[in-house]
């Protein structure tokens, strides 16, 4: 075997270890997302059940809104320490906020029927894997789309407070409408980035690409929960 043979081995074999690590940090993404989920529907139809913490959060606004804060400064904070942190802190992390989301979430079980949930659910699980599926195997460069739905989020967060003082239905139906789209959008743009991420030459599976799924994860599990959320307010029965 000449050098250059030898030296297109090295390279194939390279190229096969670098698609074998993404393809194994790939799952890791969806296992780490799919076992949130679990967690953040196991907690919230528990919490659902027990009118004691129910009553305890509907008596005390200062209680619901403090696990809300604990949420937003506990994305912030791993996000922003993500470099520094071990992989089982981040994991543990990323669990503690599935299972606070699911404290939040499970107001919803008041608000809207069990069909109504297991419904959307389904449709929010089958547009969710279309459109990641989409931004995974697309050569188009999706990035243009995930700006512009970037700054579609705070454009809805925005109206969504103006809303909650006009408490226009109208309105609330289009922010709905909306919210769809956009996460729509965000989940096919972050599905083409994290394989971006995870698909640089030379990757392997340690600590920091580990941890680079995981963000992934947390990433997408938002794209999720946004979406199911927007989709319940369009599709729900109310009780």
């Amino acid at each position: 075997m000449s050098f250059l043979e030898t030296n297109e081995w090295v390279k194939e074999s390279s190229s096969y270890v670098s698609k074998s690590a993404q393809a194994v940090l790939m799952r890791s993404v969806y296992t780490w997302m799919t076992l949130a989920l679990v967690i953040t529907g196991l907690t919230a139809m528990y919490i659902a059940k027990s009118m004691t913490i129910i009553n305890m959060m509907m008596q005390n606004q200062f209680m619901f809104f403090g696990v809300i804060i604990a949420e937003v400064l506990l994305v912030m904070y791993l996000s922003a320490r993500i470099h520094k942190i071990s992989f089982t802190s981040a994991t543990l992390m990323f669990i503690a906020y599935s299972i606070l989301n699911g404290v939040t979430l499970s107001i919803l079980f008041l608000v809207y029927t069990m069909s109504s949930i297991a419904t959307t659910f389904f449709v929010t699980a089958g547009t969710f894997g279309v459109m990641a599926l989409v931004g995974y195997v697309t050569k188009k460069d999706l990035t243009r789309i995930g700006s512009l739905c970037t700054m579609g989020v705070i454009g809805l967060i925005i109206a969504m407070v103006v809303n909650m003082f006009l408490h226009n239905s109208m309105m609330d139906m289009v922010i709905s409408c909306i919210g769809v789209l956009i996460f729509v959008g965000l989940t096919a743009y972050d599905s083409q980035k994290i394989k971006q991420l995870l698909g640089v030459s030379g990757i392997e599976v340690n600590e920091t690409t580990q941890k680079i799924a995981l963000m992934g994860a947390l990433t997408l599990y938002l794209d999720f929960i946004n979406l199911f959320i927007y989709l319940l307010r369009l599709l729900g029965d109310r009780k």
